[in-house]
C-alpha cells in the first residue's frame, strides 16, 4: 500500500481528531489512581467520547483479521502488558505502571495517542523505564522531516533504549493513520539511518514506541488481544500522531494537560505546545 499524502482539508480533520484524542486523556487522568477499576477509567472515557465530543471510540468493536471485536472503549495495559489491553473489573493498585491508549473518530478522521501513568509510589525502576520510553518518543518525532528516512526514527529509539539497557518490542509498530485506523507506512521502532520510505510533507503516522525492562520477546493473552512481556517484565509506551510539514513536524495529539518534551530534546513544535515549552525552560 502506498503512504498517502493528505490534503490540506485531511490534515485539517486530523488536527481536530487528534486534539479530541488528546483531551479524553486530560479528562480520565483525575480518575487514574488506586482502587478505579479500569473498566470504569473505560466507562468514562465513552461518555466522554459519545456525549462529549461527539466522537466515535475507535476501538469499540474493532475488528481486524484474525480477531474478535475488541469489547471496550479505549486500551489499557498495566505492568507487564504491553500494549491492547481490555478493561475489565481489577482495580488499580499502588505501584501499578499503567497506559491508556485513546483512539477517537471525528468526522471520518482517527486521532490515537496514548500515555503512561503511575498508580501511588511507583518504584525506581518503572520510573526510570518509563522516563526512557518518553525521551525515546521525542527523540524519534525530533528526527521527523521532509528527506529523512523511516529508520532514522526507529534507530533514534532503539539506540537510545538499548544504550540504557532496555530493549524494544519489534512486532507492534507505529501505522499511518487518516481516514482509516491504520495505513502505511508501518513505523518501525528499530532500524538504520537512512533505511526505509523517505518522508514527505503531508505524511501522518504514529510514533508509539514500547520499551520493556526485560527481554523485547512478547506474547498474546488468553483473551485473543493483551500483549505482554514474555518474561513479565514491566513494560511502558507513549504515543503521539505526528504530520509532517514542509520543513519538520507538526504534532497533532495535542491539548492543554499533555506532558511537555523533555527540555533537553529539541522538538519544533506547533503552537499548542511552545509556550507551554518555554514555560518549563
Amino acid at each position: 500500500m502506498a503512504i498517502s499524502i493528505k490534503s490540506a482539508a485531511d490534515i485539517e480533520g486530523m488536527r481536530l481528531a487528534g486534539k479530541l484524542a488528546a483531551e479524553v486523556l486530560d479528562f480520565i487522568t483525575p480518575f487514574v489512581k488506586a482502587g478505579t477499576a479500569t473498566d470504569e477509567l473505560d466507562r468514562l472515557c465513552h461518555a466522554y467520547m459519545v456525549d462529549v465530543q461527539a466522537s466515535i471510540p475507535a476501538c469499540l468493536h474493532y475488528c481486524p483479521p484474525g480477531h474478535t471485536p475488541f469489547p471496550k472503549a479505549i486500551c489499557i495495559s498495566v505492568n507487564d502488558v504491553a500494549c491492547h489491553g481490555i478493561p475489565d473489573g481489577r482495580r488499580l493498585v499502588d505501584g501499578d505502571l499503567v497506559n491508556l491508549d485513546v483512539t477517537v473518530i471525528k468526522d471520518g478522521y482517527h486521532g490515537d495517542t496514548s500515555r503512561m501513568f503511575h498508580i501511588g509510589e511507583t518504584s525506581p525502576q518503572a520510573r526510570r523505564l518509563d522516563k526512557i520510553a518518553f525521551e525515546c518518543m521525542w527523540l524519534a518525532i525530533s528526527t521527523i522531516k521532509p528527506g529523512s528516512h523511516l529508520g532514522d526514527i526507529g534507530y533514534a529509539i532503539q539506540h537510545y533504549a538499548e544504550y540504557a539497557g532496555y530493549s524494544v518490542v519489534r512486532e507492534i509498530c507505529g501505522h499511518g493513520i487518516g481516514k482509516y485506523f491504520h495505513e502505511a507506512p508501518f513505523v518501525r521502532h528499530y532500524g538504520q539511518l537512512g533505511a526505509g520510505a523517505k518522508l514527505a510533507a503531508g505524511m501522518i503516522f504514529t510514533v508509539a514506541p514500547i520499551i520493556n525492562a526485560g527481554g523485547r520477546e512478547i506474547q498474546k493473552a488468553e483473551d485473543g488481544w493483551a500483549i505482554k512481556t514474555r518474561d513479565g517484565s514491566l513494560s511502558a509506551q507513549w504515543e503521539h500522531t505526528v504530520l509532517v510539514t514542509e520543513t519538520r513536524c507538526e504534532i497533532l495529539t495535542v491539548s492543554k494537560g499533555m506532558p511537555m518534551p523533555p527540555r533537553s530534546i529539541r522538538v519544533d513544535s506547533p503552537a499548542a505546545i511552545a509556550p507551554a515549552v518555554a514555560e518549563d525552560a
